[in-house]
């Protein structure tokens, strides 16, 4: 059900996001990636790197996952090594939006839901749903740092639109943020999953339920962190102007405190990270692009979504905190689309602190969400 509190928000919000505008275009003078982004004049471009997530292992290498393969480089991401996941390749199909870590004690977890698996998705408008609709979510670990796999472990079969992030607490345990698609009408929500040992086993929060009308409504896409008093913070993506965020006390196990933020942003998802440093960093799309202060409006039909919403994907900002998210450096656009850009998204970033200070960003792929891979350093961001 579509609540007062967030009925006087959307309200609010639509007041500063209502309008169109143009993107913005390049000069001689950019800084233009290969795939002809703009980029911020102190960030670098990777080129050729995958998309990621990374993972630094014991020895030194990178591993990330590419369709149904780990893949292993030795030369910071010029060369990889591919090893199969699954003993059966044809069972399983790992979809573009997934999460992975590497524990503290050595275990490599790979959050994903399976495309083979994919069923029943038809979006009837009239009912504002999908029945049945189905990509269900699973969890499989390696011991040996990616080269071998154990079988892997389905966590729910509901529709699962991302499995956005993974983290491990100071107690040794481990969250995964994933979805489930609720029904009557269709709308998503957020669940988690807490592994205390190794993900060897799960267990199953409070599902996040803020209602909405529509098949990109609802709360979707989270990503989480745990702060310095211990509580896990979750920041969400919605239709309503700002993310949301939710607290857990236990490790993951029940979430609360659901309100928004005065985090700005668009329908699309943000990626939180603690880096080395300590500081929280944050890599996200604002509401309206740099200067503006307005965007054109999408949903607000019920079919996509029930109220209308920035969808703004045009440029990824960053901005850091000293205090676990209370304050923020002012943020700062590091890649933007120009007209030389064939693929008109920046969106869905994955980072990677690949040595202290040094942050490598991707964006998912290249059809949906760009073809951006770019590192930058934390000390030039702090000014």
């Amino acid at each position: 059900m579509y609540t007062p509190l967030r009925t006087l928000w959307v309200l609010t919000s639509m007041l500063v996001i209502s309008c169109t505008v143009v993107g913005q275009s390049s000069t001689s003078r950019d800084k233009l990636t290969s795939k002809g982004y703009w980029i911020h004049p102190k960030a670098e471009e990777i080129p050729g790197l995958k998309t990621g997530p990374f993972v630094r292992l014991g020895n030194g290498d990178i591993l990330t996952v590419e369709g149904n393969k780990s893949c292993i480089s030795k030369d910071e991401g010029k060369t990889w090594t591919v090893y199969p996941i699954f003993a059966d390749s044809n069972r399983f199909d790992i979809r573009i939006e997934r999460a992975l870590i590497r524990t503290k004690e050595g275990v490599i977890i790979l959050a994903f839901a399976s495309d083979k698996e994919k069923a029943n998705w038809n979006w009837q408008n009239d009912i504002a749903d999908s029945p049945g609709a189905t990509i269900p979510t699973y969890a499989v670990r390696s011991l040996d740092d990616g080269k071998t796999w154990q079988p892997p472990q389905k966590l729910h079969d509901e529709w699962t639109g991302a499995n956005r992030d993974i983290i491990e607490t100071k107690d040794g345990n481990i969250i995964i943020s994933s979805m489930m698609m609720r029904h009557n009408p269709g709308h998503h929500t957020v669940v988690t999953y807490t592994s205390k040992t190794n993900g060897f086993s799960w267990v199953r929060s409070n599902v996040i339920d803020l209602g909405g009308v529509g098949h990109h409504s609802g709360v979707t896409e989270a990503t989480i962190e745990q702060l310095r008093d211990g509580r896990i913070w979750m920041l969400m993506r919605t239709n309503w102007g700002v993310f949301w965020e939710a607290y857990s006390n236990n490790e993951g196990l029940t979430w609360k405190n659901f309100k928004p933020t005065k985090i700005d942003a668009s329908s699309a998802p943000g990626l939180l990270q603690r880096l080395k440093s300590g500081r929280l960093f944050l890599v996200w799309n604002r509401a309206n692009p740099e200067g503006q202060s307005s965007y054109r409006m999408s949903g607000g039909d019920g079919i996509s979504s029930e109220v209308p919403h920035s969808n703004n994907r045009e440029e990824l900002s960053v901005m850091f905190s000293d205090d676990d998210g209370q304050t923020w450096t002012i943020p700062v656009v590091i890649a933007r689309i120009t007209e030389k850009s064939k693929i008109k998204n920046l969106a869905y970033p994955r980072v990677f602190e690949a040595k202290p200070g040094e942050i490598w960003i991707t964006t998912t792929y290249a059809g949906f969400a760009g073809e951006l891979s770019i590192k930058l350093n934390e000390k030039d961001f702090l000014h």
